[in-house]
């Protein structure tokens, strides 16, 4: 069977994290001056498999690590850090970002798939920059809303991060603002009702202001929300809130 990039990626990504837990274990086991058979029997793990693990041998499960771990007064951690984005698009947000494109006026020059590096790893779906204006916006395109809090909170970080792009320098280091479009279903509205302040907070500008800019010479507003309605003979902006 042909392996794709996801297959490398994963692998490679895997027998990373073994190695590096497999150094901390053979650390912190040399620092306690404890041999490998007494950690086993601490531990409840069969020697002989213990062996291999140190070897490099094997690919032990997340409990094992944690026993070996616990033995010698450690605790595991694991986390997910963004890097470059998901390896899958959502149809939604295809149609929706073919539809800002078709809106926006030729002020506007359109950077679509900004990757950032820093402070926060990942990509911004679509900057907006009106060089007259000194201004660049960040645009985040959701079909769903699944965390509040976190996909605000991560499309601030990345607009945040917008200077460590490689063609940021191009841009005259313009003033960095931010537009999220959000597909217009009934389970987005139902989470628009039940928290109105906290998307005002994130996103005062009023939507009507924030289409004005994008199709006319009106200036840009601020941070703003934008509601995508996709029917079958397109994506409709609305102007409200």
């Amino acid at each position: 069977m042909r392996r794709t990039s996801i297959d490398l990626a994963a692998e490679r990504s895997a027998s990373d994290a073994r190695r590096r837990l497999r150094e901390d274990l053979r650390r912190m086991r040399d620092d306690a001056g404890v041999s490998l058979s007494a950690l086993a029997r601490a531990s409840g793990v069969p020697s002989a498999y213990v062996w291999r693990i140190f070897n490099g041998d094997e690919r032990p499960s997340i409990e094992t690590y944690a026993r070996l771990a616990a033995t010698l007064g450690a605790d595991l951690s694991a986390r997910l850090y963004p890097t470059t984005g998901p390896a899958i698009r959502d149809r939604h947000q295809a149609r929706i970002h073919e539809g800002l494109l078709a809106i926006a006026t030729a002020r506007w020059r359109r950077i679509s798939e900004i990757g950032v590096r820093r402070p926060v790893r990942g990509w911004i779906d679509l900057a907006l920059h009106d060089p007259r204006e000194g201004v660049v916006v960040a645009t985040e395109i959701e079909s769903e809303i699944n965390r509040l809090e976190q996909q605000v909170r991560w499309s601030n970080a990345k607009a945040d991060a917008l200077p460590s792009w490689t063609g940021w320098a191009e841009l005259g280091e313009p003033a960095i603002s931010r537009m999220m479009v959000v597909r217009w279903t009934r389970t987005t509205r139902a989470v628009a009702v039940e928290f109105p302040r906290q998307l005002r907070s994130a996103f005062p500008a009023h939507p009507a202001d924030a289409l004005a800019a994008l199709t006319g010479p009106a200036p840009w507003p601020g941070p703003a929300l934008l509601w995508a309605r996709i029917g079958p003979t397109g994506v409709r902006f609305l102007d409200e809130r």
